[in-house]
């Protein structure tokens, strides 16, 4: 049983905000912010907002300080983290927090994916997803870091989105080619990004693409949901195309489904595996009855 308290940094009201969490239970957690004097209006579903100025008192009290990610982390396997989806809050804070351990001090070209990742007609594929598809790749690959390149292949993956199939996932990885050029990243990097992009249109690494299986395996980890996350998941992609009508939606959404389930296998990593595989096909095999 521990409480854990990240980095001061939230800007919000003229100040930085650290969250405090607890790995054990929320009673823990209330119980420890009480005592240190946190009022109940900062508690937000399954943490606290403490400004800067508590963090040096809030860690003599107890409280662990780790690096946000690992904050994240420990809160997922607490089984107390309410997923990004069902936060009515901008993600803005936390997709930024992770931008900059990549690419920091590259603030427009994060602004630029952001107002992209939010553009109104994406439902499905909005800045949840990929809030969703980082965390997935934290998962995959903890104690580790991720890789800084399939990172950046999650960023851009979706950056393009029209819901033309194809075509949005090669826009997307042009984008990728020519805002990172820009921003000075090694060619080879570069490349190797937009590879893992392109990659996203099939989801069909080649043996031994460990970066490719990884970002596909992440991508996909949605089909592994509880049923009724599925069934949002499903109701979501339907918002997405909704330029489409009923009739060829359906037969597109078909076709997508059995390809998905011809995949052998569907998802590449061990662990992947072992957290989605049966799910997935399950949900799969039920959509398409």
């Amino acid at each position: 049983m521990a409480i854990y308290l990240d980095p001061p940094l939230w800007p919000a009201h003229g100040t930085h905000f650290s969250h405090l969490v607890s790995d054990t239970s929320l009673d823990e957690l209330h119980a420890f912010a009480g005592a240190a004097g946190i009022p109940e209006r900062a508690f937000d579903g399954d943490h606290y907002d403490v400004p800067e100025r508590r963090f040096d008192d809030l860690v003599a009290a107890g409280a662990v300080p780790v690096e946000a990610r690992v904050l994240v982390r420990k809160l997922i396997a607490s089984g107390l983290r309410i997923p990004a989806r069902q936060r009515n809050k901008s993600l803005k804070v936390p997709l930024l927090n992770r931008w900059n351990t990549i690419m920091d001090g590259h603030d427009a070209l994060f602004l630029d994916l952001l107002d992209r990742w939010s553009e109104p007609h994406r439902h499905y594929h909005g800045c949840t997803h990929l809030l969703s598809v980082l965390e997935s790749l934290d998962l995959l690959t903890e104690p580790a870091e991720p890789p800084r390149t399939v990172l950046l292949a999650a960023w851009f993956h979706d950056a393009v989105y029209r819901g033309i199939a194809e075509q949005d996932e090669e826009e997307s990885a042009r984008l990728a080619e020519d805002r990172l050029a820009e921003a000075g990243l090694p060619e080879a990097d570069v490349d190797e990004v937009a590879r893992l992009v392109r990659l996203t249109s099939d989801h069909r690494p080649e043996p031994g693409d460990d970066g490719g299986a990884l970002l596909c395996d992440a991508d996909l980890s949605v089909l592994g949901g509880e049923p009724d996350q599925y069934a949002r998941y499903v109701a979501a992609v339907r918002q997405d195309y909704a330029h489409i009508g009923d009739a060829d939606f359906a037969a597109g959404r078909a076709a997508v489904v059995r390809h998905l389930l011809e995949l052998d296998p569907l998802f590449r990593s061990p662990r992947a595996k072992a957290l989605w595989e049966d799910s997935a096909h399950r949900n799969l095999k039920g959509e398409l009855a």
